[in-house]
């Protein structure tokens, strides 16, 4: 399968360098079967036509949906123009451009921030999924779907995070407000470039804590690419 990788973000300081990009985490979450193709949505890179893939990842960003960035619109008008042509898949910050461009609305929430391993109840099980009746994932957001796109669905979610995994049945789309990309070392070392600024040394212990849990990585990687299957 051919996956074009939309790029959207990076991480932070030394941290590309030690431990990758986002896609680089994505290639190595999904796995080597596929065809991959990096898009620096960024600089302006995006695919002339849908067609370019078989399905197409929206990464995460420290950007929010509603900043006023040049690349924010184009990429609206990608997902957009790909909607129901393409599979997609959105994480995090992808997750929030998905429901901003069909429809819904993000903001940042005013339940602050959702760091360290974030555990959702399933809802409903779609034909991709396994029985798992809760997931948990690394997480990282402040920004929260608040209103949902016509036609979406809530396949998971808890009480910080209630829109946690969408389903866009005739987009042929899902996404994800946490990282499965995101390995537990990454997550850590991501609170502690962060710890004073945006986390308080209580918010960052009590993250890095978290991580330590058994997660569901491995399962979200399985759900998406049976869902990627299923859909192209």
């Amino acid at each position: 399968m051919r996956i074009g990788l939309l790029e959207t973000g990076e991480p932070p300081g030394d941290l590309l360098e030690k431990y990758g990009s986002y896609a680089s985490m994505f290639e190595a979450l999904l796995g080597g079967d596929h065809a991959y193709r990096v898009y620096d949505v960024q600089k302006g890179e995006l695919p002339a036509d849908p067609a370019e893939n078989d399905a197409y990842v929206v990464t995460g960003s420290a950007a929010g949906v509603y900043d006023p960035l040049p690349w924010i619109e184009p990429l609206k008008a990608f997902l957009r123009a790909a909607k129901g042509e393409t599979p997609m898949v959105g994480v995090c910050f992808g997750h929030q451009i998905m429901a901003e461009a069909f429809g819904g609305k993000v903001e940042k929430s005013d339940k602050g921030w959702g760091v360290g391993l974030q555990a959702y109840e399933v809802a409903e099980h779609a034909p991709w999924m396994d029985d798992a009746r809760h997931v948990s994932v690394p997480g990282s957001h402040q920004d929260q779907v608040v209103e949902l796109p016509e036609g979406a669905r809530v396949l998971a979610g808890s009480a910080f995070t209630p829109y946690g995994i969408l389903a866009y049945d005739d987009a042929k789309a899902i996404s994800m407000q946490f990282h499965p990309e995101f390995s537990p070392a990454y997550a850590k070392a991501l609170i502690e470039a962060r710890r004073g600024t945006r986390f308080t040394d209580e918010q960052a212990d009590a993250a890095i804590a978290s991580l330590g849990a058994p997660n569901d990585r491995d399962r979200l990687a399985d759900w998406i690419g049976r869902f990627l299957a299923q859909a192209t």
